[in-house]
C-alpha cells in the first residue's frame, strides 16, 4: 500500500511538472483580425494563434465554410441551395443538405414553440416589404391575401430520415434571414477549432459567436445596448449573442412606421419598435430567437425565454 502512494505521489508531481513544462513552452498568443463582405454585411473574425500564418490559414478557411453556408441558404442569390429548393415548392420531396436540413429542423422547432412567430416560410410577405422601403410601393391588402396562401410553416414537410423537404404550396419562398447568419457564424468557428485556434470572436451584422475568452481574461467584452446602464456590459466565452430589431430598416407610409421584421402571423411589418438581444449557447439559437423575440414583444418574448435553459435575454420597447 506505501509503494502504491509513493506511486500515485510520484506520477501527480511529474504530470504537474510536464504540464507545467509544456505551459512555459508553448509559443506565446498573439491578436490577428480579419474582415470580408458576406451574407450582406461585413464578417469580423478576430484570433490568437501563435503567428500570423496559422492565423490567416485559419481564418482563411473559416470565411470559405461562411461563402458555403451563404451559397446554401441565402435568398438573392437564385442558383443557392435555397432557391432550388423553393423552385420545387407544390413538387414532391427533395433531397438536401446537411445544412440546409439542420437549419429548416431548428427553424420548425422554433415556429411550433412561438406559434408561428418565428417562420421561415414569410418569404412572399418579406418580398413585398423589401419592395417597400425601395420603391415606396405600399403592399395592398390583396397581394398581403395572396402572398398569405404561400406562407405557414406547416406547409413544409421534413423526412428526418431520408434528409427530404417538401414545400406542399406552390410559389413557397423560404427566408433565412433569421436564423442563417448564426449558423454560419457556428460552422466558421468549428473550422478554426479544427485549425487548433480556441480563442476567437466572429461578427455578422449583429449576431456575434465566440469561443474560448483571449488569454487572461474572463471573456469577450460584448455591449448589450438593450440592456439597463448598469448590465449593458457581459463578458462572453463559448456560446452566443445576437440582436434584432427596426432601428435601420423600416419604411413610413402616412405616418406610420413598419419595420423590416415581419410578424409571419399577419403578413405586416411590425410597428411597434422594439429591439431583443440573447445570449444563448450557440448562433443557430441567438439568431432566430432574437428574431422571433421581436415579433413576441416583451411579455410573451420574456415567457418563452424563462422555458429555454441557458438563454438570458433583454427585450426593449419604444414607444411612439
Amino acid at each position: 500500500m506505501f509503494r502504491v502512494i509513493l506511486l500515485q505521489l510520484f506520477l501527480l508531481v511529474w504530470t504537474g511538472f510536464v504540464c507545467g513544462a509544456l505551459r512555459l513552452n508553448a509559443a506565446p498568443l498573439h491578436r490577428y483580425q480579419y474582415s470580408q463582405m458576406a451574407m450582406g454585411v461585413q464578417v469580423t473574425i478576430i484570433v490568437y494563434a501563435s503567428d500570423q500564418a496559422v492565423a490567416e490559414r485559419a481564418c482563411a478557411a473559416a470565411f470559405e465554410r461562411i461563402a458555403e453556408i451563404e451559397q446554401i441558404a441565402s435568398d438573392y442569390r437564385p442558383d443557392s441551395e435555397l432557391m432550388r429548393l423553393c423552385a420545387q415548392a407544390g413538387g414532391p420531396p427533395v433531397r438536401v443538405s446537411e445544412e440546409l436540413f439542420t437549419l429548416l429542423r431548428r427553424a420548425q422547432e422554433l415556429s411550433r414553440r412561438t406559434e408561428g412567430a418565428f417562420d421561415v416560410t414569410v418569404g412572399p410577405y418579406v418580398q413585398l416589404w423589401r419592395r417597400a422601403r425601395r420603391t415606396g410601393q405600399f403592399p395592398t391588402e390583396q397581394e398581403l391575401q395572396e402572398a398569405k396562401e404561400r406562407v405557414g410553416y406547416e406547409k413544409i414537410v421534413l423526412h428526418e430520415k431520408e434528409r427530404m423537404v417538401q414545400l406542399l404550396a406552390p410559389g413557397m419562398r423560404l427566408d433565412l434571414g433569421g436564423i442563417a447568419k448564426g449558423y454560419a457564424l457556428d460552422c466558421a468557428l468549428k473550422v478554426l477549432q479544427q485549425h487548433s485556434i480556441r480563442h476567437a470572436l466572429l461578427e455578422a451584422g449583429g449576431d456575434i459567436v465566440v469561443g474560448l475568452a483571449p488569454p487572461g481574461t474572463a471573456g469577450w467584452r460584448i455591449r448589450v445596448e438593450n440592456a439597463s446602464p448598469q448590465r449593458q456590459w457581459v463578458y462572453l466565452a463559448s456560446g452566443a449573442i445576437s440582436s434584432s430589431g427596426d432601428t435601420e430598416q423600416y419604411v413610413e407610409y402616412q405616418g406610420k412606421r413598419y419595420s423590416h421584421i415581419v410578424d409571419p402571423r399577419t403578413g405586416w411589418g411590425l410597428t411597434t419598435r422594439v429591439a431583443a438581444t440573447v445570449i444563448a449557447r450557440d448562433g443557430i439559437t441567438s439568431d432566430s430567437l432574437a428574431t422571433a423575440l421581436c415579433v413576441l414583444g416583451k411579455e410573451k418574448g420574456m415567457r418563452l425565454v424563462r422555458t429555454m435553459p441557458g438563454v438570458r435575454a433583454y427585450i426593449r420597447e419604444v414607444t411612439h
